[in-house]
């Protein structure tokens, strides 16, 4: 890649200090394998260099092989495939959100198109799983290949869900389960897997992982309800645009009296970019907001049990700092 990729902000910085070696390490490999000697191509992949934030799925890999006492030179490439999954679903999200901003710079989609995006996903992907078969382990290309599976079917479910105003809140858990959740315990599993952690305890981290991922996207839904985009980096409202139902707004629809119930849908049917704007006010008198994230308390707190597995360590202690943080980090 022709650009060089950005410093974690100082506060994920300082949050994964036991792992900072590591990331380095991460950093390397993805330079090495996100590049290319054709300009068109090469374009596409530096502009992902302004796409870096925390780096929270290769950390999470890198923090569960810490807290488990083992860091192999395996977790390095698998933490840089998870991330290059990871940023392939950004790239597609953008092309079916219509987002402009990502990260505080414009989105590949806005600058270069639908069908460069597309392509340039595509490619991540493909890197990826090339990434992960240098290993010779079949056990990575099993569970990387499971969760991307699994994956790619939760992002075309919730597709398919696109303005069903009656969508429930367990299928809701089902969606955000497959889309982000099974990332990140495949983060936990692939960083337990390879430092030779017994089932039970893979299991665990496992777990860890799935529950932190809920958390965390439910808080991600509440941000793009209440957040501010000169704070967040990239586009919000984009749910209520493309008529993807979140948590908050399934609980207005469950709770609502019949003739609310009929002026949301109203709302969400309406041509317009002031959805947000409109639905707020409801959304803060019938206590939706605080629903959510009373539910992404109960994720975190879930995910926290879970590391009693462990014997206390700096990455046991970062990783407990991530369920504790997740609901209510920064926007």
């Amino acid at each position: 890649m022709s650009a060089t990729l950005t410093p974690l902000k100082p506060r994920a910085a300082a949050l994964f200090a036991p792992i900072a070696g590591d990331l380095a390490e991460v950093e390397r490999v993805l330079q090495e394998n996100l590049d290319s000697t054709r300009p068109g191509v090469d374009r596409l992949l530096a502009h992902l260099a302004h796409y870096k934030g925390k780096r929270l799925r290769p950390a999470l890999l890198l923090l569960t092989a810490r807290a488990c006492g083992k860091v192999r030179p395996e977790h390095h490439v698998l933490a840089a495939v998870v991330e290059m999954i990871h940023t392939a679903t950004l790239v597609h999200d953008d092309v079916l959100d219509s987002a402009s901003v990502r990260r505080h710079v414009p989105t590949v989609n806005s600058l270069w198109g639908n069908q460069s995006s597309i392509m340039l996903g595509d490619l991540l992907f493909t890197r990826a799983f090339h990434l992960s078969s240098t290993l010779g382990d079949v056990r990575a290309c099993r569970i990387i290949g499971e969760s991307t599976n699994r994956l790619c079917e939760g992002e075309v479910h919730q597709l398919c869900r696109r303005g069903v105003l009656d969508l429930s809140e367990d299928e809701y858990l089902e969606i955000i389960d497959a889309k982000t959740a099974e990332l990140t315990a495949c983060c936990c599993k692939l960083g337990a897997v390879y430092a030779d952690m017994p089932e039970r305890d893979v299991e665990c981290l496992t777990n860890y992982g799935r529950a932190l991922g809920m958390a965390f996207q439910i808080a991600d839904d509440l941000l793009d309800l209440v957040g501010e985009e000169t704070l967040a980096g990239k586009s919000l409202g984009t749910d209520l645009e493309q008529q993807k139902l979140t948590l908050p707004v399934i609980h207005l629809m469950q709770t609502a009296p019949a003739e609310q119930a009929l002026r949301v849908r109203s709302i969400l049917t309406a041509a317009g970019n002031h959805k947000r704007e409109s639905l707020l006010p409801q959304l803060h008198a019938a206590g939706s907001l605080e629903y959510a994230r009373g539910k992404a308390d109960a994720f975190a707190s879930s995910a926290l049990r879970e590391l009693d597995c462990l014997p206390p360590s700096p990455g046991r202690t970062v990783l407990e700092s991530l369920a504790e943080r997740v609901v209510h980090r920064d926007q």
